[in-house]
């Protein structure tokens, strides 16, 4: 792995642990999840507005989202639905007057462009535009690795009304779930990559 590369992952894992701990904090039973950023109370704050519902879905969504920049494989999906999620929390706690948050949520947009920016060539490609990016001509099982990487989504959600019965299982299925769909991609790579070329004997 090369310096981007690995410069790369880590913003996405800094984003994925952020927002996925943030949606845990506010779903789990009795907010009783570490949570990087964010107040657990949200939903409670929103409702006096009738924006209850409106405050869970935000909370799936951190989850979802930071499951997927977490776990790698889909980087790039995660970094495309990452935008609209934090310009929409950006605009809602920028309405609520809540002061030092919005310039937080601004530093984390800027890392959110920084991953779009390292994958302007695919996204642009996808738009009809020509550019340097070439669609990978095969891929590792690319159906088993989705199926897989599916697997620990389900069981990490599933920590979630499980934690209401059995915390210590609820929080062994939140570690569990993503380190499945880590798995996936320390095994296959990132979804839509070229696989690496065998290397070509020299000859003696």
């Amino acid at each position: 792995m090369n310096f981007k590369n690995f410069t790369l992952n880590g913003i996405s894992v800094f984003l994925g642990l952020i927002f996925f701990t943030a949606g845990m904090g506010k779903l789990f039973f009795e907010h009783r999840y570490p949570g990087l950023i964010g107040p657990v109370w949200l939903e409670e704050r929103l409702a006096t507005f009738w924006l209850g519902l409106f405050a869970r879905f935000i909370a799936y969504t951190q989850v979802l989202v930071g499951f997927v920049l977490l776990t790698l494989r889909y980087r790039t999906l995660g970094a495309i639905m990452l935008l609209p999620l934090l310009l929409n929390i950006l605009v809602v706690t920028i309405s609520l007057h809540w002061r030092g948050t919005p310039y937080v949520l601004a530093f984390l947009l800027g890392l959110n462009l920084v991953l779009l920016l390292a994958e302007a060539p695919k996204l642009l490609h996808l738009l009809g535009f020509r550019t340097a990016y070439r669609p990978p001509v095969a891929a590792p099982s690319p159906a088993t690795y989705g199926l897989v990487w599916l697997a620990g989504l389900a069981v990490m959600l599933a920590s979630i009304p499980v934690s209401a019965y059995l915390p210590a299982a609820g929080y062994l299925l939140s570690i569990l779930g993503p380190g499945i769909g880590l798995a996936t991609y320390l095994k296959g790579g990132r979804a839509g990559e070229q696989p690496a070329s065998p290397a070509t004997p020299s000859p003696i």
